[in-house]
């Protein structure tokens, strides 16, 4: 599991700790561990080129004391100041120790083979002003790799905001804990591959603001049949999806809820789309009616391939009256942005994409990309329902300032028609299961994901069909074997 915390517990984490350390301890701990991941980098430490872009304070002092030790053993350090008379005079005094040289000309950046960006740390806002953006410019076309101290410069810490230039790394070293802004988009599209060094402030850092789970937190998750199951204790999904329109939308749904383990799948809707559901997944229970008269169910879905006409207004209305956890979907979605809010006491979830999401909370879809976790949390206040909102770094939040989990599995295989009709049937048969909507929403982005990265391995295209066919072999992945 990656926990992330906010800018302002980690403050309070490393003021707590630092109170009980000589001066100057944790910042070495930082640049210790900064310049232990630039040497496997390097491979080869003696000769190398080596660039430090330094901004004012803390974070431009951990680049510097880390680019001192990567001297010291031998490799030419050159450091670009944005502030010279603002950079860190302990870090600048011990870099000349070190051999290294301060103000050099920014041409050296065309034979860096490592470039260490320390301009802005946790504590900045807004995108880089002109001096380091002219640099930050001018190390995206240096020939090594770049590596980013705490998390890339002009990506916003707590959100993964980057509202203006930024730099683009190949590999973060952050230090003590995640930032959330280095596991959600568009922040964790600048971040590349992801270290993190402790530095000891993990006892005083408190609950996190967001995670990552990794395999083994999802399979701790997942339901597991037992000798007493039966079709009721696996839980049993009611689908309300698909017409005469769309009725792949129906078949996909139920695919993703039988592969996702689901005792029984009942599906409402017309007969012509019930036939299609039937001919590909004869153990789904079909009917045409009002959900409220289809029997038994433990959770329902409503929307994928619905419509958005009077009828499926109706229908909608019919499964938000029922008693179960009921799962938003597609043009459910947009039904329920027409009414502009929700009330309803049993749990609830939505699973937007971005542009649905803009509709519900009354903004553009290029507003919810830039402030993916601001938006979902926006959306779970105003709709008082937990939120999935799918994209590469699929974000899942719940109420009651519980962390939003952010998916670590997104993978551009699953940008292809009918992904997201799997999740919500995969999602929805957790629900039945009894997962919490949080822990059921994060699971399934998980499996969703690890099952398109199976279905395209080697870069083989991939359909809707293929990811749910891998639904199986997702949950092995993880270490559950049903």
């Amino acid at each position: 599991m990656r926990s992330a915390h906010s800018v302002a517990q980690i403050r309070a984490a490393e003021a707590a700790l630092a109170a009980q350390l000589p001066p100057g301890a944790l910042m070495q701990r930082a640049a210790a561990g900064l310049a232990s991941v630039c040497t496997r980098l390097l491979d080869v430490v003696y000769g190398s080129r080596v660039v430090l872009l330094v901004g004012r304070g803390d974070n431009g002092g951990d680049a510097l004391f880390a680019g001192a030790r990567l001297a010291r053993r031998g490799a030419r350090v050159d450091a670009l100041l944005v502030e010279p008379a603002a950079a860190h005079a302990a870090g600048l005094a011990e870099l000349g120790r070190a051999g290294g040289r301060v103000g050099a000309d920014p041409a050296v950046l065309a034979r860096a083979d490592l470039v260490l960006d320390g301009i802005i740390g946790i504590g900045g806002h807004g995108g880089l002003r002109p001096a380091a953006a002219a640099l930050a410019a001018a190390a995206a076309t240096a020939p090594g790799l770049t590596v980013a101290v705490d998390l890339p410069s002009g990506v916003d810490a707590d959100t993964g905001r980057v509202p203006g230039a930024a730099i683009r790394a190949d590999a973060t070293v952050t230090f003590g804990t995640w930032k959330p802004g280095l596991l959600v988009d568009p922040g964790a599209a600048l971040a590349g591959a992801g270290t993190c060094i402790d530095i000891g402030i993990g006892p005083h850092l408190g609950r996190p603001i967001a995670c990552s789970p990794a395999d083994a937190d999802v399979a701790a998750l997942l339901p597991v049949p037992g000798r007493a199951s039966d079709k009721y204790r696996r839980g049993v999904v009611g689908l309300v999806a698909g017409s005469a329109a769309y009725p792949g939308a129906a078949v996909l749904s139920a695919e993703g809820a039988v592969r996702a383990g689901a005792g029984m799948v009942r599906y409402v809707g017309p007969a012509a789309v019930a036939a299609e559901v039937r001919a590909h997944r004869p153990e789904v229970v079909a009917t045409d009616g009002r959900p409220s008269a289809a029997g038994r169910v433990q959770a329902w879905v409503v929307g994928p391939g619905l419509g958005t006409d009077a009828a499926a207004a109706a229908l909608l209305d019919d499964v938000l009256a029922s008693d179960v956890p009921v799962l938003i979907d597609a043009d459910a979605l947009t039904l329920l942005a027409g009414r502009g809010s929700l009330r309803r006491a049993a749990p609830t979830l939505l699973t937007p994409h971005a542009g649905e999401l803009a509709r519900l909370c009354g903004t553009t879809p290029a507003e919810v990309e830039g402030a993916r976790l601001d938006h979902a949390r926006r959306a779970v206040t105003e709709y008082r329902a937990a939120v999935l909102l799918k994209g590469y770094t699929t974000v899942v939040v719940g109420g009651d300032g519980a962390a939003a989990h952010i998916n670590g599995t997104g993978s551009a295989a699953l940008a292809t028609a009918g992904s997201g009709d799997v999740l919500a049937g995969m999602a929805g048969a957790l629900l039945a299961a009894g997962l919490p909507l949080v822990s059921a929403a994060a699971a399934a982005a998980h499996l969703h994901g690890l099952a398109a990265r199976l279905g395209s391995t080697g870069g083989a295209p991939l359909s809707a069909s293929s990811i749910a066919e891998h639904i199986p072999a997702a949950w092995r992945a993880v270490g559950v074997d049903q």
